[in-house]
């Protein structure tokens, strides 16, 4: 993804500055509870039961609109409870009218559907409600058969709904939809979903609500916020602070390396009594390499998992289940991982390659240190990535400390890490691994030429 403009960043200042001398007319006071903001009772007493006493900044401000029927763009940080602020709404309306097809939400990636349809089952499940996931990946007729039973809430990624549309007619009904939701906003609005967009966006009443969320303001979404003339139609927006893009509770190092031991320095730090037994999550750049540090940590002995597009969707989630109980401790992914998952337990998160666009890296270590907690981020930095840590810090207003390592203990390691690390990559290529996805692209390619 691009990085965003600097005129946007401007733009979007303009707009908290605007917003903050309105605040105390648009949006409840911190201490509200839920029942202060519209919330009903049974809701309230759902958020009660798991623990949640008073709504985030985020929910306080966009859930009363949304249930005044007003369009809504929220901007906030990672981990502030996006989801909720627009789940919560949507199951009050739909218990004062239950039917289906309710609600449509798009989301960019498909670890981040099944995470939105969790969190409408666990808030919905006082009143039964019934969430439909629609994905790549997954077996095309289980999922017609569901959509055909018409459930209150989609929750889809653009091309596969797209497929279903395309398959036949009437393969989901949208006719009668309330809400649309766009979560992950920015992502949304990039030429890659466009397409997918033009063709479901037209199935959808005009009589709705619409509601964007994001972490990250473009000039797209405020486009959206402009072009409504009519003072009565122009959406609620509200954007929480965004100028310090990490929070305070996450301490963030790096280690500066040689570009050729990089995987000797990830073993090390994974042994040592600070990260030994934490949980994890290391990011890295592409499905190869998250493939053969997988494989170099187990033939070492490091109990771990993958995440990336390389895998089956059931695979992908049997990781992230196994990651989430802590049955393993240490994930390994490339940026699928990095939006909207939210996963309390993570207590660090390790760049073994350095993102290009700073947003992406404050995405990857705002999956540690959520809701007040504390977390650790460690950047493993070579030669050639010096300019673009300088630029994050640059984007994050904020100096990374430098990690301390022990230089005698990884020299020690670095046989044994090495023949690792060729093993797997042995593994790799008796497999041949990412062989269907060239295949692939290439069919795509001369389908292109023709």
């Amino acid at each position: 993804m691009a990085a965003v403009p600097s005129r946007t960043l401007s733009r979007v200042a303009a707009s908290q500055k605007k917003a903050a001398e309105k605040k105390q007319q648009t949006i409840a006071p911190e201490g509200s509870s839920f029942i202060d903001i519209g919330v009903e009772e049974w809701l309230s007493n759902t958020l009660k039961s798991m623990s949640i006493k008073e709504p985030t900044e985020i929910q306080r401000a966009c859930i009363p609109p949304i249930l005044a029927g007003k369009d809504v763009i929220g901007g906030a940080k990672t981990g502030s409870g996006k989801t909720a602020a627009f789940a919560l709404p949507i199951l009050q309306k739909l218990s004062e009218d239950p039917y289906g097809v309710f609600a449509l939400v798009l989301t960019p990636t498909r670890e981040l559907a099944f995470q939105i349809a969790e969190q409408f089952r666990v808030l919905g499940k006082g009143m039964g409600v019934k969430e439909c996931v629609v994905v790549g990946g997954m077996d095309m007729m289980t999922q017609a058969l569901e959509l055909a039973k018409r459930p209150h809430v989609i929750i889809a990624t653009p091309g596969r709904l797209r497929d279903h549309i395309r398959s036949s007619s009437g393969a989901v009904d949208l006719r009668r939809c309330k809400f649309l939701v766009m979560d992950e906003a920015d992502r949304m609005f990039t030429p890659t979903f466009v397409p997918e967009l033009e063709v479901i966006l037209p199935l959808l009443p005009k009589q709705r609500q619409t509601l964007l969320f994001t972490a990250t303001m473009t000039e797209s979404i405020l486009a959206l916020r402009d072009a409504e003339e009519d003072p009565k139609k122009q959406p609620f927006v509200h954007m929480c602070d965004m100028s310090t893009s990490t929070v305070n509770t996450l301490d963030q190092f790096y280690v500066f390396v040689p570009s050729q031991v990089k995987v000797v320095y990830l073993a090390h730090l994974l042994r040592t009594d600070d990260l030994k037994e934490k949980s994890i999550i290391i990011f890295c750049g592409r499905c190869s390499t998250a493939e053969l540090i997988t494989i170099m940590l187990k033939e070492l002995g490091i109990r771990c998992t993958a995440l990336h597009s390389e895998m089956t969707q059931q695979q992908r989630l049997d990781s992230l289940g196994k990651f989430r109980a802590e049955v393993i401790k240490i994930l390994i992914s490339t940026d699928v991982g990095s939006r909207g998952l939210d996963i309390p337990s993570v207590e660090c998160v390790l760049n073994y390659d350095i993102p290009r666009d700073p947003t992406d890296y404050i995405h990857r270590v705002g999956r540690t240190a959520r809701a007040g907690r504390d977390g650790k981020a460690i950047s493993i930095v070579a030669e050639k990535d010096i300019q673009l840590i300088q630029n994050i810090e640059e984007r994050i207003n904020k100096k990374m400390e430098k990690y301390d390592v022990n230089e005698n203990e990884i020299l020690e390691e670095l046989s044994e890490v090495t023949a690792a690390k060729r093993e797997a990559s042995m593994q790799l290529h008796d497999k041949q691994f990412g062989a269907k996805t060239h295949i692939r692209k290439k069919k795509k390619m001369v389908k292109q030429e023709d």
